[in-house]
């Protein structure tokens, strides 16, 4: 039991995003085992962690599940993604297309980016941290939480299938 508290811990940066949904393996989500599909729930929880909203991780993982019109295995459909959002973040903007997405999430203070990771349908969510330079949380083995630019991104990630970014403005 301590080993899975500290398992679970790991998945966790020491500000409190979800960096990697690896550490989430006794939850599940969707009838799986959470660390292989729960990349939406873990994105949404991150950008109203970011907007200061509070929100406990296992009550955004819980609602997004209960949200799914079947209980079947499968990731977080993006129908339940813009419902769930569009509940908490009143005037998130939804952007089409790899260069449009980008283009968006540049100027943009926090995210969410739906697109292929290794071929495979995938949510991250990222927050601007200055100079240029955003911070992304759950990419990849070894990304878990990276700092570079929008246009690094997607020149290492942004590389096949549809993208779709989802947008927060800066205030002011």
């Amino acid at each position: 039991m301590q080993e899975e508290k500290k398992a679970l811990s790991e998945g966790f940066s020491a500000d409190g995003y979800i960096i990697d949904q690896d550490c989430f393996h006794e939850y599940r989500y969707r009838t799986m085992r959470a660390d292989l599909n729960s990349c939406g729930w873990i994105a949404a929880y991150n950008l109203r962690r970011f907007l200061g909203q509070e929100a406990a991780w296992d009550d955004v993982r819980q609602e997004m599940e209960e949200m799914h019109v079947l209980n079947v295995p499968g990731p977080t459909h993006m129908r339940v993604m813009r419902q769930y959002l569009s509940r908490y973040i009143p005037g998130i903007k939804e952007v089409f297309g790899r260069e449009k997405a980008l283009a968006a999430a540049a100027k943009s203070a926090a995210g969410i980016f739906r697109y292929r990771e290794e071929n495979i349908p995938h949510f991250i969510s990222y927050i601007r941290c200055g100079e240029g330079q955003f911070r992304f949380f759950n990419v990849t083995d070894e990304k878990e939480d990276s700092t570079m630019t929008m246009e690094q991104f997607g020149r290492e990630h942004l590389l096949q299938g549809r993208v779709i970014a989802l947008t927060v403005e800066e205030s002011g």
